[in-house]
């Protein structure tokens, strides 16, 4: 008997689910129904159900209104705010807080308590619109960050000069009332440097997982010195992310001491290794020609070959370009030092300069001024010769004023035939200098410019050696205008001075790409290398005959053009982005110093550096909605 009651009440039902209404408030009983529509039992166990209990109006005169959700709500006293739990939606709990915790208000009228519900509301309609108003201003305040760091202005300009403009703006369109808004923008020096720092910080994050990503990538590093005399070196890098080429800044670090290759290495080691970046996918490095960076034993080109095997070293094609010019015969190198030392005469000292300028205004020249040359500017020279030619009247007319024996060169036709041909073959140079600027720029590119530069060369000596100038524009409008004949010294110092800069060409630039002509073009009939295997040259054969992909050949970049063969000819596609990646130039680190005299000047020499540096020279956008949800928002104060 005992046993079958025991089974009995195991068996048994739960009570059906229904709202049951009793004299203390309203509940509703959820929970899982313990039997199927036909009757059968689901459980074998009794599983207690949840009770849900409803606000009732009558309980405001308990000084109780209601929060949460309309399908959990949860009581809470209008008197000190205090919220409770669902559970306690029971008169006899309601009154017991009531008559506990605020008795001296038992005998108020029931307007009272509506009175004290109203305010409760306002306040949280205030609360939810000031929470509103400070994300929107902790979002504007990155926003303003992000511009003030790329335009490299001082911290300061957001407080002093933005806010206030925006203010004036906003109050002359929309009104006073909406400029008050803005005030609450916190914009102040150090919130607009924590937030650079945290921009600056993301854009870090993304570029690091993008290279942890990259199957290849390459850099190029320089070192330069700020306005504190402080060395610091300067990193890019270009790697492949989505089936494109990406170049981007890496990183800016002081080095404490020396700039030996050691120090130089151990900084970008440090970089490599803190942030998990695999040396061995490193394909590329380029700098200049300095014995810290290519040192047979302790530059930092050998040491970065010793952890990334199959990074290739790359001269910067535009300081050999620059070496290249160099030499010159002595008769123009004369002609040269002495243009260089007159205009320095003229723009050394101001009075000079202002004397100068007002002869030039009296004369109608086109030209006000001269250029002043300086040795670290390479593209300095056809810029300095050019305007002192122009202005050889009024440069002559000055120099006798003031008694200088210069004056007697620019009465010389010889030396002024010289200066006219310099003014020329370095404008053409600087042409060449220019055009190997930028990105993107391929050993194709490079190879290319340097070859039209010696044919153009060729071409001038035989011209000349027949006595004709039509190749240079200044001279040949010189001997025009002063109806003469091109000197014969002149003739034999512009072929000397040609031939020497084809050898010189050759020297510096004696890469043969030959062998890599089936990248640059492999539609086309050429031989293929000998060290490709028979699955290699099965699919290049294979790449080369699909004239579907010619079209796309001739819209994408070669780079980009490969990388999306990746998948589909794997083993072939694979060749050309490590010979594609890796720069050319160092002409990115030229404009990240650049960059950095702008930022780090002498009103900001305590500044670091980094940050600025990087969200001014990247290209990546910094998640600033997830900085948002990061950070408390707070109004400016």
């Amino acid at each position: 008997m005992d046993k079958w009651l025991r089974e009995q009440s195991l068996k048994r039902k739960p009570p059906s689910p229904v709202a049951a209404v009793n004299t203390e408030a309203t509940e509703i009983v959820t929970g899982d129904v313990g039997a199927d529509s036909d009757g059968s039992d689901v459980d074998d166990e009794y599983q207690p159900q949840r009770k849900m209990r409803r606000y009732d109006v009558n309980y405001l005169s308990f000084g109780f209104s209601w929060c949460g959700e309309e399908k959990e709500p949860k009581p809470q006293c209008v008197i000190c705010n205090e919220k409770l739990s669902n559970h306690s939606m029971k008169p006899s709990l309601l009154q017991r807080h009531f008559k506990t915790k605020h008795a001296l208000l038992k005998d108020k009228p029931i307007e009272f308590f509506k009175r004290k519900e109203m305010e409760l509301k306002r306040s949280r309609n205030t609360l939810k619109s000031f929470t509103a108003a400070n994300s929107q201003a902790l979002e504007a305040s990155y926003l303003v960050s992000l511009r003030i760091a790329q335009t490299g202005k001082p911290h300061t300009i957001g407080e002093s000069l933005i806010l206030p403009a925006a203010k004036d703006i906003v109050s002359s369109i929309l009104g006073p009332n909406a400029a008050k808004k803005l005030d609450v923008i916190p914009l102040s020096d150090s919130t607009v440097s924590r937030r650079i720092h945290d921009l600056a910080s993301d854009v870090k994050r993304i570029l690091i997982q993008r290279l942890k990503l990259s199957k290849y990538f390459a850099i190029q590093l320089d070192e330069s010195t700020d306005i504190t005399n402080f060395a610091q070196l300067m990193t890019y890098v270009r790697y492949e992310f989505d089936q494109s080429v990406e170049e981007e800044f890496l990183f800016c670090e002081s080095l404490p001491d020396r700039t030996t290759g050691t120090e130089i290495f151990k900084k970008v080691d440090d970089f490599m290794t803190s942030n998990e970046i695999n040396w061995k996918n490193c394909v590329g490095v380029c700098s200049d020609g300095a014995a810290a960076m290519t040192g047979k034993h302790s530059g930092v080109v050998t040491q970065i070959q010793q952890v990334a095997p199959e990074a290739k070293f790359t001269h910067c094609s535009i300081h050999r370009e620059a070496l290249a010019t160099k030499a010159m015969p002595t008769s123009l190198k004369t002609v040269l030092d002495q243009s260089v030392k007159v205009v320095n005469l003229i723009k050394a000292r101001a009075l000079n300069s202002r004397i100068f300028s007002i002869l030039c205004n009296e004369m109608g020249s086109d030209h006000k001024k001269l250029l002043l040359h300086t040795e670290v500017r390479w593209l300095s020279r056809g810029k300095v010769l050019s305007p002192l030619l122009e202005l050889r009247s009024e440069v002559l007319i000055f120099l006798m004023d003031s008694k200088v024996e210069a004056a007697d060169l620019f009465m010389n036709e010889l030396w002024l035939m010289r200066l006219a041909y310099l003014a020329d073959i370095f404008g053409k140079l600087n042409d060449l200098n220019s055009s190997l600027q930028g990105g993107n720029v391929t050993p194709f590119v490079v190879s290319d410019k340097i070859n039209a530069m010696v044919k153009k060369l060729q071409f001038m000596v035989s011209d000349v050696e027949q006595f004709q100038v039509v190749a240079f524009q200044s001279l040949q409008t010189f001997l025009t205008d002063n109806e003469l004949q091109v000197h014969p010294d002149l003739v034999e110092d512009i072929k000397e001075h040609c031939s020497q800069l084809i050898l010189n060409f050759r020297f510096y630039f004696p890469e043969q790409l030959d062998d890599k002509i089936w990248i640059r073009n492999p539609f086309s009939e050429i031989e293929l290398p000998l060290d490709f295997s028979v699955q290699e040259r099965d699919q290049f054969i294979e790449l080369s005959c699909d004239n579907g992909l010619k079209s796309e050949f001739n819209k994408d970049l070669l780079s980009d053009f490969w990388l999306k063969r990746r998948a589909e000819y794997g083993l072939i596609s694979d060749r050309a982005p490590k010979f594609l990646i890796p720069f050319s130039t160092s002409y990115l680190c030229e404009t990240g110093f650049s960059a950095m005299i702008g930022i780090k000047n002498k009103y900001r020499s305590r500044l670091e550096l980094e940050p600025d540096l990087r969200l001014k020279l990247t290209k990546l956008k910094p998640d600033i909605s997830k900085l948002c949800t990061s950070k408390q928002a707070q109004c400016s104060h």
